[in-house]
């Protein structure tokens, strides 16, 4: 009996120990099963959005571009794929504020007449529709290298049509050249276009050093869009008759215009010295909102709420998939892909960025490019790539659709196929230049 007793007692200590072991495996089962319950929900939230994205709106509902990131936000913080802190912690409020600052001071601009001068004074020295085209693709560019593209399209558009009616010529090739040089003289600054923004906010690359890769990519990509279009648009450009436009007085409000160049000019300095871009739009915004000139409910319509919440949802819905999904392993998968490799590099941003448009195709990319051997030169492809390609369709950059869709109100229409005869073969073109480049 005596020796029964401790056979006993280790029986009893056995038997408990499977049963805590048997609790174990239980309970880690249970948070398998919820890991990979929250990986599903993440990749079908992260799927659903950008198809949303892609498509310009929910089918069946309202519910645009920017309603769909909020969604997918949300529905990253409810699944569980970040907590409330985390998913604040991932907007990035440097793009944020950059993007706020520069709508601000463009604002200022356009509300001055700036604008509108620039045309009349380009319309008062382009006597031959090649001059008229030039100082098209010209002013465009340069005013996209310097500001936003799509809030230069916004202005420039209405006026640039409004010329070429009165001149009673063909406005769709001067329609194309607004459009496809804004979004190449976006390339080349960080202050060109949103997703230059989201680059330059991740990336850390100085605005001097940016735009010394890039301006030579958009000085080139300027002449071949002049020389696409006016090849394309033969008989509108060989017409020997000189132009004479009648264009009522600009009538710019000179004090909040000289006001509005003074900042702007001083911003672009600062930018160029080294201060941090999102610091420096937004001490600059705050300065043109102190106005007695200008009411500040007129300066907040021109503000492009929408695409500032796109942003941030975006910015939420990444950042839920890259901690659910892109394990170590995954990106060990991905890099076998080359991406170091600047024309591979090139053409998975260019056809990403058409399927799913250029912001959200950066957003993709950020933790691949974060992981290759020079991240920072990675960058610059993306930004180069992601711009240029917004050029191959009327879809492919919201500068497009805000042309495209200015142009229908005033019933002049720009088919898909009469875009593409000239984006798409300019796309490729300037991405060629862009990859020889750099």
């Amino acid at each position: 009996m005596t020796l029964l007793l401790p056979l006993w007692a280790a029986s009893l200590v056995s038997k408990g120990c499977l049963r805590q072991d048997r609790k174990e495996r239980q309970g880690l089962a249970r948070v398998k099963e919820a890991e990979t319950a929250r990986r599903a929900a993440s990749i079908v939230i992260f799927a659903a959005t950008y198809a949303v994205i892609a498509l310009g709106r929910l089918p069946g509902f309202r519910l645009d571009r920017a309603g769909a990131a909020f969604l997918g936000a949300a529905l990253m913080v409810a699944a569980g794929a970040l907590t409330l802190p985390d998913a604040y912690r991932a907007i990035d409020m440097n793009t944020i504020t950059l993007l706020l600052g520069m709508m601000i001071v463009l604002a200022n601009l356009r509300l001055s007449g700036f604008f509108r001068l620039l045309t009349a004074w380009a319309a008062a020295r382009a006597h031959h529709p090649l001059l008229l085209l030039a100082a098209v693709v010209l002013l465009s560019g340069a005013l996209s290298a310097c500001l936003v593209n799509d809030a230069v399209c916004l202005a420039f558009t209405p006026l640039v049509l409004d010329l070429v009616l009165s001149l009673r010529r063909n406005p769709v090739p001067y329609l194309l050249a607004v459009a496809m040089a804004a979004n190449i003289g976006g390339v080349a600054t960080i202050t060109g276009n949103p997703q230059n923004m989201i680059i330059g906010s991740l990336s850390g690359i100085s605005y001097g050093r940016f735009a010394a890769s890039l301006a030579p990519v958009a000085a080139v990509g300027l002449v071949l869009t002049f020389a696409l279009i006016a090849l394309v648009w033969r008989k509108e450009f060989l017409s020997r008759g000189r132009l004479a436009a009648s264009l009522p007085p600009a009538r710019p409000n000179a004090m909040v215009m000289g006001k509005a160049l003074i900042v702007t000019l001083g911003l672009m300095a600062a930018l160029f010295a080294g201060v941090a871009p999102a610091k420096a739009a937004a001490l600059a915004g705050a300065v043109l909102l102190l106005s007695r000139r200008v009411k500040i409910e007129k300066i907040y319509a021109e503000i492009d709420w929408t695409l500032l919440l796109m942003f941030a949802g975006l910015f939420v819905v990444v950042a839920g998939f890259e901690r659910m999904v892109l394990t170590p392993t995954v990106l060990a998968a991905i890099g076998g892909l080359h991406l170091a490799n600047v024309p591979v590099l090139s053409l998975i941003t260019a056809v990403l960025s058409n399927i799913v448009s250029n912001v959200p195709a950066v957003l993709v990319l950020r933790p691949f490019v974060a992981h290759l051997p020079d991240p920072a030169h990675a960058w610059l492809v993306v930004a180069m790539a992601s711009t240029l390609a917004g050029n191959f369709t009327i879809l492919g950059s919201v500068a497009n659709l805000i042309v495209v869709s200015r142009a229908r109100a005033r019933r002049v229409e720009i088919g898909f196929g009469t875009y593409f005869l000239v984006g798409g073969p300019l796309t490729v073109l300037t991405i060629v230049a862009g990859v020889l480049l750099l």
